[in-house]
């Protein structure tokens, strides 16, 4: 499975290195990642493989929007499927 990983917030010193290195705990490879900062705001997007996931997808949906409120983001992960589902005309 797929997921889609989107971080929004203030720019800071180690976002990506916080969140990769959850990832990498959780065993959640990084299939594709773009950032990029504007006038100090952070904007990233990752395409992960969750099929290896150490834990459930609602768990670590829900551990992601904890760890961006305790490094000052928002963290949000879904489905490829459904994120594809929501982005169709």
């Amino acid at each position: 499975m797929k997921g889609i990983i989107t971080v929004i917030g203030k720019d800071s010193v180690g976002i990506i290195a916080k969140i990769c290195t959850y990832l990498a705990e959780k065993n959640m490879n990084i299939l594709d990642i773009s950032q990029t900062i504007i006038s100090g705001y952070f904007n990233m997007m990752m395409i992960v493989d969750a099929s290896e996931n150490l834990n459930k997808f609602e768990n670590t949906v829900e551990e992601l929007k904890k760890l961006g409120k305790e490094i000052g983001v928002d963290i949000r992960l879904q489905s490829e499927e459904i994120f594809n589902s929501m982005h169709r005309i």
